[in-house]
């Protein structure tokens, strides 16, 4: 396969911390390739370093294919707040969009049109700042594919989406012939869409081709090796040292190259391999949990017209562990805030029902929101126990930092630090994974099967919550909660099973009404109404004078002198004519069977 990108040289600096330095490697076309590597440590650096927006300190060079189109998704979207949906991805698209004729511009609306679609977003007048999160992700990777780039950047695409469209996105990406490079800390999505690893550690590069299994696999043996080369260099070094010692009045005498390998082979020695891990030990398991944890009796709450919970009656147990799932704006933030009691009476919302909390409750809130730190302190300042610092990755050369200058994957752990060292008996966790590395992620799982207390999780991780809950809350969009017993993966797995059986039941009642009807062919055949006939003829007439539309409307987009104001005119009329047409002969059939 042809080179599609090559990266030599390239370093990258923040004050004294040193991300990489003289790094390269090279991405050829078809490969999906993820960037893994502990927060803080140059990912975001290096994708935008690629993408052409941050250059490297010490120049180096990125050759990309001529003529390849590129498209990059940053973690955050920049967006007008005024603009609707549809007006917001042209308008960001205009570079892409410059030069293409009015066909070209017709084609990219109906692929954002379907993408958005696909994505369940229905309702494109929306203006953006009236989206979600997870609707604003959405949006942007609308945009985003609908450009059918030969080479996508991405910088954690599935953040604040819900497991419905992570899926959708995988399929989409798995059936695309684009190139990809993306930064991911799904470990289910990059096992799923990726060929290929590229491990970011220590200011190395490592690669690996094979899925997930096999990057654990063989990272596990480059680490082995390196310590076992470091064994080896250990032996040499003691030898060395003999010889330093052997005749300390001649020691200016001996070899200056020998004496100074030796330093060389000292350094080398104590370079021992340790791989990040977060040591939790220290935090405890929680404080004592009574027997009543949150009881909810017939809890309704609405904000306006929406209803996001419908007589909701659940007693929460000691050391349960459950997953809250639900399509993003369904509401499964709001159900946590009700639960923990920041919802009401401070925000507008009608609230009935009971919500008893029990009192040896201590509520640990992860929120997605929840980060509140003074910028301007220390790590030090902010935490205050050297030993947790420790325990959760920030090195002692990092307690001094101003908290402003963390990542913001470490500003996440730090702020969970600060929830765990609370010593919580019952444990909510909102989108915890959303920023944390996959490293981070791997102990924080560890972690959370020892701990002793009751555990609510929110998340879109599907290996996260597979591998910590054992059971589900469902929140629909009319605010119902179903209750599922078993994994995520379980639940996706009936609702398939069951989605399967419909279709079956569904074919063969088809099966059998056709047969049905073989046998009987004049038996209950229905002949067309007066007002049937007058509908048919009118519909021929109408369909005639569509299709002339249509073909008007062809001609107009295809002469390419049309203002961008008259081009979307024409391009959302093109678009209501042809669902029109679609419907109108539809109904023609129909009555033309009957006739």
């Amino acid at each position: 396969m042809p080179s599609y990108l090559q990266i030599e040289h390239i370093s990258k600096s923040y004050g004294p911390k040193v991300l990489f330095e003289d790094i390269g490697f090279n991405i050829n076309q078809g490969d999906k390739i993820a960037l893994i590597a502990p927060n803080g440590t140059g990912k975001t650096s290096l994708l935008r370093i690629i993408a052409g927006k941050e250059k490297s300190d010490s120049g180096g060079r990125i050759t990309f294919l001529k003529d390849i189109r590129i498209a990059f998704l940053e973690q955050e979207y920049d967006y007008d707040p005024d603009k609707g949906i549809l007006d917001q991805i042209l308008s960001a698209a205009a570079d892409f969009l410059e030069g293409t004729d009015a066909d070209g511009a017709f084609q990219f609306e109906l692929r954002v049109r379907r993408l958005l679609t696909g994505f369940g977003m229905d309702d494109l007048s929306k203006q953006m700042k009236q989206l979600s999160g997870g609707e604003v992700k959405r949006v942007a990777l609308a945009g985003m594919l609908a450009t059918e780039a030969d080479f996508f950047i991405m910088d954690e695409p599935t953040n604040h989406l819900d497991i419905d469209a992570i899926e959708f996105l995988e399929n989409w990406l798995g059936t695309s012939k684009s190139t990809l490079l993306m930064v991911t800390h799904d470990r289910y999505f990059l096992e799923r869409t990726c060929n290929t690893i590229i491990e970011l550690d220590h200011g190395n590069l490592y690669l690996y081709r094979g899925d997930y299994e096999n990057y654990l696999e063989k990272r596990q043996e480059r680490i082995e090796n390196y310590n076992a080369e470091t064994d080896k260099v250990r032996n040499i070094l003691r030898r060395e040292l003999e010889w330093m010692r052997s005749t300390p009045c001649a020691r200016t005498g001996k070899a200056k190259y020998r004496k100074d390998a030796f330093y060389e082979l000292k350094d080398r020695a104590e370079q021992v391999y340790k791989t990040s891990q977060v040591d939790m030990s220290g935090l405890g398991t929680g404080s004592r949990l009574g027997t009543k944890i949150i009881n909810c009796k017939d809890v309704s709450f609405y904000y306006g017209n929406k209803c996001y919970l419908s007589h909701f009656t659940y007693n929460f147990q000691r050391y349960e562990r459950v997953g809250v799932v639900g399509r993003n704006g369904a509401g499964k933030t709001t159900f946590l805030n009700l639960l923990t009691g920041t919802m009401f009476p401070d925000d507008p919302g009608e609230l009935t029902g009971v919500i008893d909390r029990g009192e040896s409750l201590r509520i640990g809130y992860y929120r997605q929101s929840g980060m509140q730190f003074d910028e301007g302190q220390t790590v030090m300042e902010t935490l205050g126990d050297t030993r947790l610092l420790g325990q959760f990755l920030f090195r002692p050369d990092m307690w001094n930092n101003k908290v402003s200058t963390l990542s913001g994957g470490e500003k996440r752990r730090l702020y969970l630090l600060t929830i765990l060292q609370q010593q919580p008996n019952l444990l909510i966790l909102d989108e915890p994974t959303n920023d944390l590395d996959i490293v981070t992620l791997n102990i924080l799982e560890e972690y959370l099967q020892e701990y002793k207390g009751s555990l609510i999780i929110v998340s879109h991780d599907r290996h996260f919550l597979d591998r910590l809950v054992d059971h589900l809350l469902i929140i629909g969009e009319d605010g119902q909660v179903k209750d599922f017993i078993g994994s995520y993966t379980g639940y996706r797995t009936y609702l398939k099973d069951m989605q399967a059986e419909k279709k079956a039941a569904e074919k063969s009642a088809e099966k059998a009404s056709a047969k049905d009807t073989r046998r009987r062919p004049d038996e209950g055949k229905k002949k067309l109404s007066f007002k049937e006939k007058r509908e048919l003829e009118t519909l021929e007439s109408d369909l005639e004078n569509l299709q002339k539309e249509k073909a008007g409307l062809e001609a107009q987009l295809s002469q390419g002198d049309l203002s961008f104001e008259a081009l979307q005119t024409a391009t959302a009329r093109f678009a209501a004519v042809s669902a029109l047409i679609d419907e109108k002969e539809m109904r023609w059939l129909e009555l033309s069977e009957l006739q």
